[in-house]
């Protein structure tokens, strides 16, 4: 996914840069991860920064922030913006960081689109201070996991192969001129509940994110992502007492 995502930089930048493009993150995803996001404090990790979009609205939210992304496209991307985001090439599974530098982590719409997910999920947690959070986006496995038979608000969404086993996902997205390719891996919810159970972190809040009424109302084919989620949203707290221990001293 890494070398794939590589290959397609140029084409998400202009996809999440052109203004009213992407609507599920503008008017769906981005206000549900803002409403999980603890205040500005100390430093904040963007976790697979992309092109720089999350990281320059954190910075106008009073976020310090610092980015990274395994593609070199997607941080020169970030970097070279109008408005710059401090970006480092880095894999998100080997953080250049020392311990406990970070109070906040947000991996927004990243881990699903990570090789070695349990890794970055491990690394976040080693770069977070105690009861530091990690905040996290990703495409919700049961969306990924199947698909509607239809556009109609009623269509059947069926699964056709296994919910629990992982597997690549590949989208062909092509609209308004702008075609963009997207790599990710199913992996069901427990694969991440896992990989925060083994890194100490504790859940606290759990969102399932789908359409509403606004996009629906424009667009009738939204109305089957009320009745499906689109997005899962994690906020989980590194434990006070580390990686198996109790949540207090």
């Amino acid at each position: 996914m890494q070398r794939a995502w590589e290959s397609e930089a140029k084409n998400w930048a202009r996809f999440a840069r052109t203004p009213g493009h992407d609507h599920a993150h503008e008017d769906i995803n981005l206000p549900a991860l803002l409403e999980l996001l603890p205040a500005p404090r100390r430093w904040t990790l963007d976790l697979g920064c992309g092109e720089g979009r999350l990281g320059r609205i954190l910075r106008s939210l009073g976020h310090r922030v610092v980015g990274i992304d395994a593609s070199p496209t997607m941080v020169r991307l970030a970097a070279t913006h109008d408005v710059p985001e401090p970006a480092l090439l880095a894999d998100a599974a080997e953080l250049p960081f020392r311990d406990g530098v970070f109070d906040l982590v947000v991996a927004y719409m990243t881990l699903h689109d990570t090789d070695r997910m349990p890794q970055a999920v491990a690394e976040s947690a080693r770069v977070l201070e105690r009861g530091g959070c990690l905040c996290m986006a990703i495409v919700h496995p049961l969306s990924s996991a199947g698909s509607f038979q239809g556009r109609e608000p009623t269509a059947p969404f069926v699964i056709t192969g296994s919910y629990l086993e992982p597997a690549p996902v590949r989208t062909v997205v092509d609209r308004g001129g702008i075609q963009m390719t997207f790599h990710s891996q199913h992996r069901p919810l427990e694969a991440y509940s896992r990989a925060l159970e083994a890194a100490g972190m504790l859940v606290n809040a759990v969102r399932e994110v789908g359409s509403n009424d606004k996009l629906a109302t424009s667009d009738p084919a939204q109305h089957r992502w009320m009745r499906i989620p689109l997005f899962l949203h994690i906020r989980a707290i590194k434990s006070l007492a580390g990686p198996g221990g109790p949540a207090h001293p």
